[in-house]
């Protein structure tokens, strides 16, 4: 025989694990991982519920007369956002629930300043009729 020594031959460390040893740890991280990806989200309860109170708020302050198109997006999102969630696709009804709050948020914005920009036009009227009328007096 000749004096190298083969794979077989080599001696082993018993500090070192094999990979036959290692095996069942492997496998234990493998299935801890693929239970990981195949974990659902959570519901988005709390975002529906945000998203529910800004369409709220945003009819309350006049989105349905001053933001019509920006309100009915957002009950639409709402909608889908609430059908996503019952079929438990909780990432796409969170989505679809955020957009709906933006959209609901923007409604009240523009709301908001059409109704200051109306009030503003209203004082400026008022205040050119009283001109006119300071005009007419006698001094």
């Amino acid at each position: 025989m000749d004096d190298t020594m083969t794979c077989s031959r080599l001696p082993r460390n018993p500090d070192r694990p094999t990979a036959i040893a290692r095996l069942p740890v492997l496998l234990a991280s493998l299935g801890l991982l693929l239970l990981g990806a195949c974990a659902s989200t959570p519901p988005p309860t709390a975002q529906m519920a945000v998203s529910t109170a800004a369409l709220a708020h945003a009819a309350g302050a006049g989105g349905n007369e001053w933001a019509p198109v920006e309100m009915r997006s957002a009950r639409d999102k709402l909608d889908r956002a609430r059908a996503e969630m019952s079929a438990e696709h909780h990432d796409r009804a969170r989505s679809l629930a955020q957009k709906a709050q933006v959209d609901a948020q923007l409604a009240e914005a523009k709301a908001e300043a059409a109704k200051a920009r109306k009030a503003a036009v209203e004082v400026q009227e008022a205040a050119r009729v009283l001109s006119e009328e300071m005009a007419r007096q006698p001094r």
